[in-house]
């Protein structure tokens, strides 16, 4: 079932399948944002939150509060939600939030109004402030559950959103006094999930310093700044930072993975990017990195591990754009060729972003609807031979260089030219007129031609009408407005704020198996790649290669691959986590036979040691 296709669905369904990607509370599509939740940043006021409070409020898991009257009120339905959602996932929120303000009207006559007294509450109202405490179970449910197969629903007491360093400090002070269980929330997108608690969840959004100090080379970030208007806000300076996700906060992220990227490639990963951090710890005591007393936290170990300190600061380094950067792709038939390819690319430092994508994450993201991805990865790998393709981000130099090694090179050109047509890459005349056109030849020389540039660009036509047809009819102005700007078939602006890798998890929520392999030992690459393969296959799992990024001169790379689930699907979930048990034994047998295969479960903390806990039992 396309469960995710919204207009078969009721109301309560497409509530239930809402993935927590946070992408309805970053305005990346110049569309503007939900005014409730800028105003009140709690979850529940933004369309993620609303989802969540009327799956709940039908299934009679809270009771309808003045908290939920309030946020039901405050939805404008101004449709600002439709656009974002369908940009991701093809969900159409607008239905829920008609449906859950219609459910607050009719039954607002049995809204529980009266709450007893709690001291608790009081003191830590006393700390940040009235309007940013919750116990209200209308605005707890948006920070009770993530789509992940291990997390159970664990409905929080009190939700705070602290200003500052400060009262973050005074809030832990309070948990160690009265033993509270507390969990940290950055934007709540983790694949993973582990951001609940049944006691204290600390929403940190209200710490949005953003300071540029271009003359020490570092941005001064706060724990409620999100990668995409980082990166935003960088780039009017003639700057970019190494970014995740773009829903993902900086603090969040650089603490939980490292902060990863196909400009890992040039710029490194965790650590590399750091200048300095805050931290309180569980005690309310405050520490920054650059203190000589500070603990390691970027140090590696094979262990799981206690969380050192809350993060409410980072100093991260700023990197100077180039006026002639552009982005070009390489294909690749086999894996085997492409992976040595980019070891190369580490070696000779070729680029400042590579990464090895795969059909299924080219196809996805490129594709604004699901329907349209299957046809175009099917076209790219069946009648173009596109397995794989690595994508460069670089000056002229380094696209000339590539040439010059003898590879084929899908200019920027060519790939605007690409994108703007995926419709017409099924028909099979378009398909025909190619094969004509490289006679003797491959569709590589075809493509990587300068001058065929005009020609395909004359065959396939592209136009942002023509893709804009991939979506329903009454989103079709929209799309065709936003693929008009160019921006939106740039490599280069594509990679740094990273909007349509946010697609990865458009028909299912997916879960990622990050680990860090060998470069210089392929078939350990290849039999990591095979055994994942294996494992979710034999699970009866959709699965897919996501991408390998070298790191390191091209000594060793990071590697994802990732599993994809129906978190509704309770058969779907016990097989994931069969699933997740086998591949972590595989991992762990890997690593333990070759010193440079690590996973990056060890710097989760205490997360995946929960996930454990729960696989094991």
């Amino acid at each position: 079932m396309d469960y995710q296709t919204t207009d078969r669905m009721s109301p309560v369904k497409t509530a239930s399948y809402c993935r927590h990607y946070a992408m309805c509370k970053i305005d990346y599509l110049g569309n503007g944002l939900c005014e409730a939740g800028g105003s009140h940043h709690f979850v529940s006021y933004y369309p993620q939150g609303r989802m969540d409070l009327y799956a709940a409020l039908q299934n009679g898991t809270i009771p309808l509060t003045p908290g939920a009257g309030h946020i039901a009120d405050t939805c404008t339905l101004c449709g600002k939600c439709d656009y974002q959602c369908h940009f991701v996932t093809e969900m159409r929120p607008m239905e829920v939030m008609r449906a859950l303000k219609q459910y607050v009207a009719e039954n607002r006559h049995l809204m529980e109004t009266a709450e007893a007294e709690d001291p608790l509450f009081n003191r830590l109202s006393g700390i940040v402030g009235d309007a940013w405490c919750s116990r209200d179970p209308a605005t707890t449910i948006a920070y009770a559950s993530d789509p992940g197969p291990a997390t159970p629903l664990t409905l929080p007491s009190y939700v705070v959103l602290p200003a500052d360093t400060r009262q973050v400090a005074a809030i832990m002070e309070l948990c160690r006094e009265q033993g509270l269980d507390f969990a940290v929330r950055g934007n709540g997108s983790s694949v993973m999930g582990f951001v609940m608690s049944q006691d204290l969840v600390l929403d940190m959004t209200r710490l949005r310093r953003v300071e540029i100090d271009a003359e020490r080379g570092l941005v001064r970030v706060g724990a409620g700044v999100t990668a995409f208007d980082l990166q935003k806000q960088v780039y009017e300076k003639g700057y970019r930072v190494q970014v995740a996700e773009p829903s993902a906060m900086i603090c969040a992220n650089l603490m939980c993975s490292g902060i990863f990227s196909t400009y890992s490639h040039a710029y490194g990963m965790g650590a590399q990017n750091l200048v300095d951090a805050e931290f309180v710890d569980p005690a309310g005591r405050c520490f920054r990195m650059s203190e000589k007393s500070a603990p390691n936290l970027f140090a590696y170990e094979q262990k799981d591990v206690d969380i050192p300190g809350i993060c409410t600061e980072v100093s991260f380094k700023l990197y100077p754009r180039l006026e002639d950067e552009r982005g070009f792709l390489v294909p690749f038939r086999h894996f085997g060729e492409a992976l040595s390819f980019i070891r190369e690319m580490g070696r000779r430092r070729i680029g400042l972003a590579v990464g090895l994508l795969g059909g299924e994450y080219l196809a996805t993201f490129l594709a604004p609807s699901s329907d349209l991805a299957r046809k175009v990865k099917h076209v790219l790998q069946q009648d173009l031979q596109i397995a794989y393709v690595v994508q460069i981000i670089g000056d002229p130099y380094h696209e000339d260089a590539v040439r010059k090694m003898g590879y084929p090179v899908i200019s920027q050109r060519i790939f605007r030219t690409l994108v703007l047509s995926l419709p017409n890459l099924s028909d099979n005349e378009v398909l025909i007129h190619l094969n004509e056109m490289m006679p003797g030849g491959s569709v590589y020389d075809l493509l990587s031609d300068k001058k065929m540039e005009p020609l395909l660009e004359t065959l396939l036509q592209p136009d942002a009408a023509t893709l804009s047809k991939a979506v329903p009819p009454d989103m079709q102005p929209f799309y065709h407005k936003l693929y008009r700007d160019p921006k939106l078939t740039d490599l280069v602006w594509l990679n740094d704020f990273r909007i349509i890798s946010s697609r990865m998890g458009r028909e299912k929520h997916v879960v990622a198996w990050i680990v860090y392999v060998p470069l210089g030992k392929p078939d350990v690459v290849k039999g990591i790649y095979e055994r994942f393969r294996q494992i979710a296959g034999r699970w009866g799992l959709k699965h897919d290669y996501g991408f390998i990024t070298p790191l390191d001169f091209g000594k060793r790379a990071v590697f994802e691959y990732d599993y994809y689930l129906d978190h509704q699907d309770d058969d779907e979930r016990m097989r994931m986590l069969q699933a997740m048990k086998e591949t972590a034994e595989m991992i762990q047998g890997y690593s333990a036979e070759y010193d440079a295969v690590r996973w990056i479960r060890h710097t989760l903390y205490q997360g995946f040691a929960r996930m454990e806990n729960l696989l094991y039992t």
